[in-house]
């Protein structure tokens, strides 16, 4: 449970930054570029409008990170980046910027990284010849709360609604849903956007409950099926619902809901085992056939052969 709750004010655009239906594909002489600082809170990005004769890629990179690294004394923001985290260059690969910092950049509050994660592709990606960045710390690539490398960040990778203050990031998950016999788990690969302070065990069992995406796939769990909490301790992931848990209706195997959110869960997340109760109690049976008293491992058994 994280203490504080920070949140970014996010626009849901589409490369709307610069005000132009398609980006650049040559710097131009006395170009604005937006440099995305903090605002003093730490709660939003905070743009600033500079302009620049620059037109090679190569000093237009060194010349926006120095802009983005120290912010002018006459604008009330802070550096998206901590001072204590050192920068220690970049490289440029087949429109890739690499951005490669000290051990220090972990340290960051998680908050903090999440909006200089933001700034830095909203001010790179600016750039002609570079779609997405890549963050490095120390000579490791930057991983997410789950230990998978974040991988390559575009700008519009973070979502901005001008009615919302919560900070979002995307992420790719694999759910199990059941095949059209309700026999086997068959994999979906689905993209979501989701706020950065829910849990991403409460985001996989969320996209479960809300059904597969593929009309030739069964839903798993009730449509009204409520999450009462989800906790993990030493790898063991503990999903509490109501009741409506067990008025499943789903035409398929008595294990396979169970093992849709075992499968779900251990695939993206750091858990080994999942414990599922209803109204507390894990003294139930599922179906009149699955004992609920037990930790589920993962059990690729029930998953269809492609």
């Amino acid at each position: 449970m994280k203490k504080y709750v920070y949140r970014l004010l996010l626009l849901l655009t589409v490369l709307a930054l610069a005000g132009c239906g398609e980006k650049k594909t040559e710097a131009v002489a006395g170009e604005a570029y937006k440099i995305y600082y903090l605002n003093t809170s730490v709660t939003k990005l905070a743009p600033y409008e500079y302009h620049t004769e620059t037109t090679d890629t190569e000093l237009l990179i060194q010349e926006l990170m120095e802009q983005f690294l120290k912010v002018p004394n006459d604008v009330d923001s802070q550096a998206a980046l901590s001072d204590k985290v050192g920068y220690r260059g970049y490289r440029l690969e087949e429109r890739i910027l690499y951005l490669y910092f000290d051990g220090s950049y972990t340290a960051m509050k998680p908050e903090q990284e999440i909006l200089c994660r933001a700034a830095l592709a909203r001010t790179m990606t600016q750039i002609p010849g570079i779609d997405y960045i890549s963050i490095y710390c120390g000579d490791q690539p930057l991983m997410d709360r789950q230990g998978n490398p974040v991988g390559f960040i575009s700008a519009g990778d973070f979502i901005i609604n001008t009615s919302n203050v919560n900070a979002y990031e995307k992420t790719e998950l694999t759910l199990y849903f059941a095949n059209s016999t309700g026999d086997k788990l068959v994999a979906e690969k689905r993209e979501v956007a989701h706020n950065i302070n829910t849990s991403m065990e409460q985001l996989i069992v969320e996209q479960l409950i809300a059904g597969p995406s593929d009309s030739s796939h069964q839903a798993v769990l009730p449509s009204d099926c409520k999450i009462l909490s989800v906790s993990v301790t030493d790898n063991i992931c503990y999903i509490n619902f109501d009741s409506a848990f067990l008025n499943s209706n789903q035409a398929v195997n008595e294990y396979i809901p169970i093992y849709a959110i075992v499968n779900s869960l251990v695939d993206k997340t750091s858990v080994s085992k999942v414990q599922i109760m209803v109204n507390g109690s894990q003294d139930v049976m599922f179906r009149e056939v699955v004992s609920l008293n037990t930790a589920f491992e993962r059990n690729t058994d029930y998953i269809e052969q492609e």
